[in-house]
């Protein structure tokens, strides 16, 4: 009876597994249909409605049901001032200069329709024009905040490059066919520099191991730090900039602004930093390797070791 109690037990859970996958395959073919469908109106590019939709979504509380379309167009700005009363019809809005649009052809601006909601950011857009520069120049209109246009342009990036907004796959930040060790270092104590907290966790290995990427994104940044010698940076499509520092040296292909995926090799392990460039050997060598997240208001170092343990399980898998 045990038996038949566990037998059952699982094949729920794995049934609940399925149809939890379908789902969220079902909801990206809904996105990529609807960005599609924008495109064709507006005639910008689908994957910039996906780049703004993605970090509009990862912005937001993790705990708020997931819509299908997580932009959200101020009140203001949607109605217009004046309309109090937040009339849909699309002649109401208009006359209060709303920046609401039909999408649909119902005859309503509605602000939870995908279609409009989609429909009316690509108008928003096109008020500065067309073209990728117009495009750049009406996100900040938008936003007014460089790092916000920042991610949104590296994360159509990758899905121009891709063809795909479902891009789940993770790697661990080192090969895992060589030695190393880490635990959660996040929040130590560091002295160089003055007294400040280790902001990520440290993979020791030997000198020469293959340091790759965790994910799809941008290299946004690479070179010589004086605390992380030589160093990469990666923003990538949630939101996140992802720092590997203490590097002996990077992968010849890689390149600020390019797009890498995850298990590209950036470079290798190496003990460099705390001093001017070239400086090496001041501690055991090592990974930093540090995450970021951008709230759309600030950017905040969080603890990568449960996300560590995570790849590592999957890398091996």
């Amino acid at each position: 009876m045990l038996y038949l109690i566990v037998l059952i037990v699982s094949v729920s859970t794995i049934s609940a597994a399925a149809e939890e996958e379908e789902d969220k395959n079902t909801i990206y073919e809904e996105r990529m249909g609807l960005f599609k469908k924008t495109e064709a109106l507006t005639q910008i590019p689908w994957y910039y409605f996906a780049a703004i939709d993605n970090f509009e979504r990862n912005i937001l509380d993790s705990n708020e049901p997931e819509q299908v379309v997580s932009i959200d167009i101020p009140d203001e700005i949607w109605f217009g001032i004046g309309n109090i009363g937040k009339n849909k019809d699309i002649g109401i809005v208009e006359m209060h200069d709303g920046k609401g649009k039909d999408g649909n052809g119902d005859g309503q601006a509605d602000p939870n329709d995908p279609e409009d909601i989609l429909y009316t950011m690509g108008n928003i857009l096109l008020e500065s024009g067309p073209t990728e520069d117009d495009i750049k120049i009406g996100l900040w209109n938008y936003y007014q905040r460089d790092l916000t246009v920042q991610t949104i342009k590296n994360t159509a990036k990758v899905f121009r490059k891709f063809q795909d907004i479902n891009l789940t796959n993770r790697d661990f930040p080192v090969a895992t066919n060589y030695n190393y060790s880490y635990r959660s270092t996040w929040g130590d104590r560091r002295g160089f520099g003055g007294l400040r907290i280790h902001e990520g966790t440290d993979i020791f290995a030997d000198y020469g191991t293959p340091v790759k990427s965790t994910t799809y994104g941008v290299v946004e940044m690479m070179g010589w730090n004086l605390y992380g010698g030589w160093r990469i940076g990666i923003r990538d499509i949630y939101n996140i900039y992802h720092y590997y520092a203490h590097m002996s040296g990077f992968n010849d292909d890689v390149k600020i602004g390019q797009v890498v995926q995850p298990g590209d090799v950036l470079g290798s392990v190496g003990s460099t930093g705390y001093g001017p460039p070239g400086t090496s050997g001041k501690f055991p060598p090592h990974l930093h390797y540090g995450m970021y997240k951008d709230n759309g208001v600030n950017e905040f170092s969080f603890d990568p070791y449960p996300f560590l343990r995570k790849w590592e399980r999957m890398a091996k898998d």
